[in-house]
């Protein structure tokens, strides 16, 4: 970003000091004795999923290779990427859309710099991309101290809160204090799938931010907001700034349609939660409602889930390398919660069967029979257009993937993808934050749609993670080819 780079006369100090804030620190409020730091806890989370992804460096520590710009405004120096003073924009060749980016840097006082994602070619990085802000923002320039009655001296600045280090500039705010001492190097990981924009700073959760849900906060406009793909930028803006050990994991998601040598066997950087032998990864459902199933603890816990396996393992089995439910038991949810993810889900059902796949326990992606008119024993089909029409008020005719248990956002599918009953069939899900897409045997039935939290009606935000369930509705199924892959968050 562009900032005054003059030190600040006293005068003008005493002139601004009425629009100056304290800005708060991650330390300021450290957690009570024994308690872990959220936001370090939600880094070693997310690196834990990274450390799973497959990278590979965008800087060889040689020479600017796969870079374009200001070239004469960077040198190497024993391995490091430097922006010299007056260095300017430098830009991949490579776009990139859905990625985690990590790199090591290092500010001289009061340096300036910034990393753009998303930029289109020769864009303007914090207007037409996205700028996540690299900044000495405790440097001389940008405050001073004073004394403030009943407070004592505090160090006050001019920055706004979403110009400081590791926020994305105009949009959204970073926490400070995670930052190393001037001329130490500072570990930095930025993630963008989607919408979904976080930064870890030497260990530390800074920023998380799903930008549609995000105004813009800076007053300018800022197109490349919703940008999904575009180059990774170093805005240089006049100090010297190092980089080292660039390197780049791609998120895109891989094509709707599955293909596979052997079922059961996952594709490259996916796991099969179902093995194709047993039942190990799954469990049986403690409780119909989610609420009153996440309150169980401790005994209660163990004998409701006693229970819930013993019904599963009457009910759920492994056929030839087939996940076969009877139709007679309860859901069957996976042993693990999930948070933001890609899946794939083969199943296959009989005629006018009915089932979904709950996300987060909360129903339900939608399998059903859009063939099947439900006529009641002892009444004749449906013999004019008319009665087709009445037969099908309650929307399977359809098709399945769409969010159904929605009443704000849309529960239909955009298309009719079923292949006909007793044929298998293929979803790709992908879910980031609340946000769900779904292909139905690769065509986009729903499309980055929110899934509304079933059990409060709406009124509560999706629990950030919970289990997958393969939902009983007294139909028989059948599932095979279950493949998850996590996503950073």
């Amino acid at each position: 970003m562009n900032l005054i780079r003059t030190a600040v006369p006293v005068m003008l100090f005493w002139l601004l000091l009425e629009h100056a804030v304290v800005l708060p620190s991650a330390s300021a409020q450290p957690p009570h004795s024994g308690q872990a730091d959220p936001f370090v806890a939600a880094a070693e989370h997310a690196e834990g999923i990274l450390a799973k992804a497959t990278w590979q460096p965008i800087f060889n520590g040689r020479d600017l290779a796969g870079w374009r710009g200001d070239t004469a405004g960077y040198s190497i120096e024993d391995g490091v990427l430097v922006c010299k003073k007056g260095g300017k924009t430098l830009e991949t060749e490579t776009e990139y859309g859905d990625f985690a980016l990590t790199f090591e840097f290092r500010l001289e006082a009061s340096g300036n710099n910034g990393i753009g994602i998303r930029v289109p070619k020769d864009g303007y990085p914090s207007r037409d991309g996205l700028e996540i802000q690299i900044l000495d923002h405790d440097g001389p320039l940008y405050g001073q101290e004073a004394e403030i009655p009943g407070a004592g001296k505090q160090r006050l600045t001019w920055l706004k809160p979403w110009q400081v280090h590791g926020s994305v500039y105009g949009i959204a705010p970073a926490r400070t204090g995670a930052s190393k001492p001037v001329g130490e190097w500072n570990t930095e990981t930025i993630i963008a799938i989607e919408d979904h924009v976080c930064v870890i700073l030497n260990g530390t959760v800074i920023v998380d931010a799903y930008l549609d849900d995000m105004a813009v906060i800076d007053g300018s406009p800022h197109p490349g907001k919703a940008n999904r793909r575009g180059h990774i930028v170093i805005a240089g803006h006049d100090d010297r700034v190092d980089f080292r050990r660039l390197k780049v994991a791609d998120y895109s998601p891989p094509p709707a349609s599955l293909r596979v040598a052997q079922d059961n066997a996952p594709p490259p950087g996916f796991e099969a939660l179902f093995n194709g032998r047993d039942l190990a990864g799954w469990k049986g459902l403690t409780h119909g409602e989610a609420p009153a199933r996440r309150a169980l603890a401790g005994a209660a816990l163990e004998a409701a889930q006693a229970t819930a396996d013993a019904t599963m393992k009457a009910h759920w089995s492994v056929v030839d390398g087939v996940l076969h439910y009877d139709g007679q038991g309860e859901s069957l949810c996976s042993a693990r919660d999930h948070g933001d993810f890609e899946l794939f889900v083969d199943w296959k059902i009989p005629p006018g069967a009915d089932s979904g796949i709950y996300l987060r326990g909360t129903p339900q992606i939608q399998i059903w029979d859009p063939w099947d008119p439900r006529v009641e024993p002892g009444k004749p089909a449906p013999s004019t257009p008319q009665e087709w029409v009445a037969q099908y008020s309650n929307g399977r005719n359809l098709g399945s993937g769409g969010l159904w248990n929605n009443r704000q956002w849309r529960n239909m599918p955009l298309a009719l993808a079923d292949r006909k009953p007793g044929e298998w069939n293929t979803f790709f899900i992908r879910m980031v934050g609340e946000k769900v897409s779904v292909w139905l045997n690769d065509t986009l039935v729903v499309d980055r749609v929110k899934l509304e939290d079933y059990w409060s009606k709406g009124t509560k935000p999706l629990p950030r993670a919970d289990q997958i369930e393969l939902q009983h509705h007294g139909s028989e199924l059948f599932f095979k080819n279950i493949f998850l892959k996590e996503l950073p968050w």
